[in-house]
């Protein structure tokens, strides 16, 4: 039996490694040419097949993304041509037909279609559903987020991100306040970089200086006492949480994360 050769519509060598693969399946040639049309100026690679080996030959040879699929097809239908197509390739189909009845519609959704559209069809509907399918099966995965980390290390200590603790390295536990949690995560996470007393402030109150009587210097500078103190940080010789005048403060260690 002799085998049409599938025809690639003619497009530029720059465009075709860029260009998504469209195989059309019909046996009417002017629709072959209707729709190949249509996709080209939407910047699709084409590939055209008239009746079933034609089709298999295509989806065995190119880089087929998505096939449009007529039903009534010479020799082998459609719809056994939608199921050897979802045994062979995973790529979505559109099946492109006359039949408008419902159970039409349903058997070909049932076999592997992706989407269905009758005839006399408009062009530019068949280009938007082909975009849409498109769109759809090749939507890029988000990659998964490795999980956030669950304890920070520096010095002799250990934060625990999900206890909320301090643990010296002697297993002796230092409890926390809310603010001075988030003041030293902030530190960890951003260790031998300058913390503002303007990022003290926001990460440790909600009130204004003008609220608790103090300037906004004098603020930070008592949340940053009291974290020194937890941390057993000498404040005339902090070698830990130190200070960067006229400008603020930076954790100065190495931190590792688990």
């Amino acid at each position: 039996m002799n085998v049409t050769k599938p025809e690639v519509m003619p497009a530029s060598e720059q465009y075709r490694a860029q260009q998504h693969c469209i195989l059309v399946v019909d046996d009417d040639p002017d629709i072959r040419t209707l729709v190949a049309e249509h996709l080209q100026k939407s910047d699709y690679l084409v590939v055209t097949a008239c009746d079933g080996p034609t089709m298999l030959t295509a989806l065995d040879t190119q880089p087929v993304e998505l096939v449009i699929l007529d039903l009534n097809l010479p020799g082998e239908d459609g719809l056994s041509l939608c199921r050897e197509t979802r045994r062979r390739r995973n790529v979505p189909i559109i099946i492109l037909t006359a039949r408008s009845e419902a159970i039409d519609r349903v058997i070909g959704l049932e076999v592997g279609a992706d989407d269905y559209i009758t005839k006399p069809f408009d062009p530019r509907e068949l280009t938007a559903r082909v975009r849409s399918v498109m769109r759809r099966a090749y939507l890029p995965l988000k990659s998964q987020e490795p999980p956030p980390p669950k304890r920070a290390m520096f010095r002799d200590w250990t934060l625990d991100f999900e206890n909320r603790r301090l643990i010296k390295n002697t297993n002796r536990v230092v409890m926390l306040s809310g603010s001075e949690f988030s003041l030293l995560k902030f530190f960890v996470e951003h260790a031998n970089e300058i913390l503002t007393r303007d990022q003290i402030l926001t990460l440790t109150t909600t009130m204004s200086p003008q609220d608790t009587g103090y300037s906004a210097q004098r603020v930070a500078d008592l949340q940053i006492s009291r974290l020194r103190h937890k941390l057993d940080d000498d404040a005339r010789a902090s070698d830990l949480i130190m200070t960067v005048r006229g400008q603020g403060y930076v954790l100065a260690a190495a931190v590792t994360f688990e």
